[in-house]
């Protein structure tokens, strides 16, 4: 694997600069962590690595994955992952549905793709489940199975264990960040919660 660079990355919203000139390794299976207020513009930071960033803001800066500079392409063709807050599963399609829709063009076996990767997150069976039956901890692997399934070359994750009770953000932080180490996966999360951080167990810096 790759690490995920940043050289000079700037965040502007109407001129105002949010991220003034971040330059960031982050080396392969390890986890770095943003903090920092609301508005400061962390997850605009996250879809600009993304490609993703909203027209109102101006983003500038190298991204690149490797000597793979990524920063002019679209976002399909970054290989970056992202985990939101919210799980974003489509309602009206099967977990295994939800799962195929990450899958390259190019995997043969797809419905054994599928079921490996079920199985390892503790979801045997649950391929031909609609996801309104999920709890939300099951929800939570089913959308992280999904952007693993893609084949990311860096993962984001964007306070993806905000919602969760106490419990299940303990289980599915674990989960995430055992993922990402054993894949060798960069991995930058933006959060509030200084648990986060410290399951993380990386550097941290701070924004705004």
């Amino acid at each position: 694997m790759n690490p995920l660079t940043l050289d000079d990355v700037r965040i502007e919203l109407a001129g105002r600069a949010l991220i003034d000139r971040l330059t960031l390794a982050v080396a392969p299976g390890e986890c770095v962590t943003m903090m920092g207020p609301s508005g400061c513009g962390k997850s605009t930071l996250l879809a600009y690595i993304a490609g993703t960033i909203d027209p109102v803001f101006r983003g500038s800066g190298r991204v690149a994955i490797g000597e793979r500079d990524v920063t002019g392409l679209a976002p399909e063709d970054r290989r970056i992952g992202i985990l939101f807050q919210d799980d974003l599963l489509f309602p009206h399609l099967s977990v295994a549905g939800n799962l195929a829709f990450a899958l390259r063009p190019e995997v043969s076996d797809r419905r054994g793709r599928i079921e490996e990767a079920l199985a390892e997150a503790d979801l045997a069976g649950f391929a031909e489940r609609d996801p309104a039956t999920l709890s939300g901890g099951q929800r939570a692997r089913v959308a992280l199975v999904r952007t693993l399934l893609s084949e990311p070359a860096a993962l984001l994750l964007d306070e993806p264990f905000n919602k969760l009770d106490a419990q299940l953000r303990n289980e599915f932080r674990r989960f995430v960040f055992d993922h990402a180490s054993h894949r060798g996966l960069p991995v930058l999360l933006v959060t509030h919660d200084d648990a986060d951080a410290r399951a993380a167990g990386g550097r941290v810096i701070l924004a705004g």
